[in-house]
């Protein structure tokens, strides 16, 4: 059975509310602005529902609130998880055992977690019950679009069964309390930036957590929500005070979140109003180097850090930073040089253009950005800094990322330093060699901000 349709004769809430009672077993899948949605019915029950934007980022969000209640739930076995399942690894064992009944990969990744004794039915249906709940969230607000019922796509395990009208109920009530802030917010991916400037005064923020300020810099509401371990909801209104005075201001979502729906088309005119800012040179960031700071810094020369306030402000307006790289083998940048916890990043890569990139995609309050494009003093480099997290190419002229970390590995002050391999390799292979040498994450080139903050982030907090 096949049954084909559109959201304008038939909206997605009513269609859910037929289906819940259907007594058979079907798949809806639904389609809108390049978006993929997936929701497995059961007996008129939800089993499950994903969709296609970044469906790993929206489990690693969940797993890490689940991690405060469940220990076991550590960030290696969730960077295992994305390792094995995410790569599509897992799929081409089941590939190669002539399983054709294949489901979404985030969905056996949590039966992985299961299987491996990792979660218990009960936490995997709490788990199960909030990644409906937001895909559902994100599924009532299309308004236009395609929709396809079949019982010939391949069906998920059942794990647990939710009631379609408890579902809808839950996501109504979320949905209101996005719609009581717009028009200024419209989405939960917009990114909030707090704003210093000639026009808008330095303010104080007595009710914002301090670190809240500390990672307001370009992450979108809902993951800061679990980078600080608050609602959601809670959070958005916490700094709507803020937005509407002009001390914080919303981006845009990052692709590929821009595709999802949002509670209202137009832009805010807060929104035109501060990219119009923006683009008249008003909004600036002044940068003041305390000589604290510095002190940290006393074997990088100062000259290193006299252009900050152009790297601050090509940071904010996302645009393309000088390609006047310096000829050394290694330079370091750091925006707005405060006193405020700098992570230090050393980026290992012998592309000028890499490393460019990721300094212009990393520079702000949070990291300061050594930047190495010989291998062979890459060692010496990261003993010198101590750095905070290390970003790693695969290959490189004179030594490989592999043997670079297990260099690193086999030096007892950085066992536990991240290393992140950044690389045009996507082969599962290269993956699973990675993880045998130590490397603690995996980002393949090309990438965009919002991927590099996200691997980073998530071995740093």
């Amino acid at each position: 059975m096949n049954i084909f349709g559109t959201f304008t004769t038939l909206p997605p809430q009513s269609l859910l509310r037929q289906l819940s009672s259907c007594s058979d077993t079907t798949c809806l899948q639904a389609f809108s602005n390049l978006v993929t949605w997936t929701i497995y019915i059961k007996h008129g029950t939800i089993t499950y529902a994903t969709h296609s934007v970044d469906p790993f980022d929206r489990l690693e969000r969940h797993l890490r609130r689940l991690s405060a209640e469940i220990p076991q739930l550590t960030s290696e076995i969730r960077v295992q998880l994305r390792l094995v399942f995410e790569t599509g690894l897992h799929n081409q064992f089941r590939k190669d055992h002539s399983d054709t009944n294949i489901e979404p990969a985030d969905y056996q990744a949590i039966n992985w977690l299961l299987n491996q004794g990792y979660l218990n039915t009960q936490q995997a249906t709490v788990l199960i019950e909030e990644l409906v709940k937001e895909v559902v969230e994100s599924f009532l607000l299309i308004k236009t679009g395609d929709f396809a019922l079949s019982d010939s796509q391949p069906m998920v395990s059942e794990i647990c069964r939710l009631d379609i009208e408890k579902v809808i109920e839950r996501c109504q009530i979320q949905l209101h309390n996005w719609l009581s802030l717009t028009p200024h917010i419209s989405s939960p991916y917009q990114r909030p930036y707090m704003l210093i400037s000639s026009v808008i005064q330095s303010q104080a923020f007595p009710s914002l957590q301090p670190k809240l300020i500390n990672w307001m810099k370009g992450f979108s509401l809902r993951h800061l929500a679990v980078m600080i371990n608050q609602d959601e909801i809670e959070l958005a209104k916490t700094i709507y005070p803020y937005i509407i005075k002009g001390g914080v201001i919303l981006h845009e979502p990052d692709p590929p979140f821009d595709r999802l729906p949002r509670n209202v088309k137009q832009l805010s005119l807060s929104s035109r109003y501060t990219t119009q800012l923006f683009a008249a040179n008003v909004v600036d960031i002044p940068v003041e180097a305390s000589k604290n700071t510095i002190s940290a810094y006393a074997d990088i020369p100062v000259e290193q850090f006299q252009n900050s306030s152009t790297l601050v402000k090509e940071n904010i307006q996302e645009s393309t930073i000088s390609n006047n790289i310096n000829p050394s083998s290694e330079r370091v940048t750091a925006a707005t040089i405060t006193t405020k916890k700098v992570y230090k990043v050393v980026s290992v890569d012998d592309s000028p253009t890499i490393l460019r990139e990721i300094s212009r995609f990393l520079e702000s309050e949070t990291f300061a950005v050594v930047a190495v494009n010989n291998p062979l003093k890459a060692v010496m480099s990261i003993i010198r800094h101590k750095p905070d997290l290390i970003l790693l190419d695969l290959s490189m002229a004179g030594i490989d990322g592999y043997e670079l970390c297990r260099i690193i590995r086999n030096n007892s002050m950085f066992k536990n330093t991240p290393v992140i391999f950044v690389t045009g390799h996507k082969g599962i292979v290269d993956k699973v060699k990675a993880k045998f040498v130590g490397a603690s994450g995996y980002l393949t080139k090309p990438f965009t901000r919002v991927e590099l903050h996200k691997i980073i982030f998530s071995h740093l907090t």
